[in-house]
């Protein structure tokens, strides 16, 4: 990294609401507003926004449906963990969006625990249902009743994104700027993960 980049890294670190010590790690089901709120948190605190889903299509020059379909889910689950111990690693701390199945594993909960901080954003059936029914894009979801599928889904996970670090309600009223918000109220309860400007 040039001198240039640092400087500019510094005063944008100065001008936000904290400086991160750790990466902050959206988890939660899909539909939650891991990217979108997570994108919009890396804005404020001015640091890099990370997709875990995004990482791993790059480097496989394919669509998450296309590596499902070919290659199978056990195959991707692999590959998000190395992405995302990958990212953990960054030298310059970011917000890290990941996809709805990433926080089930035991590894990557350990390793987001000790690398970084977990944020679950924790939505109603409804508001999840409200959100992911009009879109084709969730391999999870291609059954011939894709709701009782998403219904399911969210029975097993909940209890495992309930071992987040930190948990902020997403109630599908609350505007995206409203969430970062209630997100930085929470990482404010965590002095090793956000320092306080002044």
């Amino acid at each position: 990294m040039c001198e240039l980049e640092r400087n500019r890294d510094r005063e944008e670190a100065a001008t936000g609401p904290g400086r991160l010590k750790k990466t902050v790690v959206m988890v939660g089901m899909m539909g939650a507003g891991k990217t979108a709120v997570g994108r919009a948190l890396a804005a404020r605190l001015k640091v890099p926004f990370l997709d875990s889903d995004a990482e791993i299509e790059a480097a496989a020059n394919r669509t998450i449906p296309e590596i499902f379909a070919r290659d199978g889910e056990q195959f991707f689950r692999d590959k998000e963990t190395r992405v995302i111990a990958r990212l953990l690693q960054r030298p310059r701390h970011g917000v890290l969006s990941t996809g709805g199945g990433a926080f089930l594993s035991e590894t990557n909960r350990q390793m987001i625990s000790r690398d970084g901080v977990s944020v679950w954003l924790q939505a109603d059936l409804d508001v999840l249902w409200n959100r992911v029914r009009h879109r084709n894009t969730r391999p999870l979801l291609r059954t011939p009743d894709p709701r009782a599928t998403l219904a399911a889904l969210y029975e097993a996970r909940v209890p495992l994104y309930g071992k987040a670090d930190l948990v902020v309600r997403s109630d599908g009223r609350a505007s995206i700027e409203d969430m970062v918000d209630r997100v930085l109220t929470a990482l404010a309860t965590r002095p090793d993960v956000l320092e306080p400007q002044g």
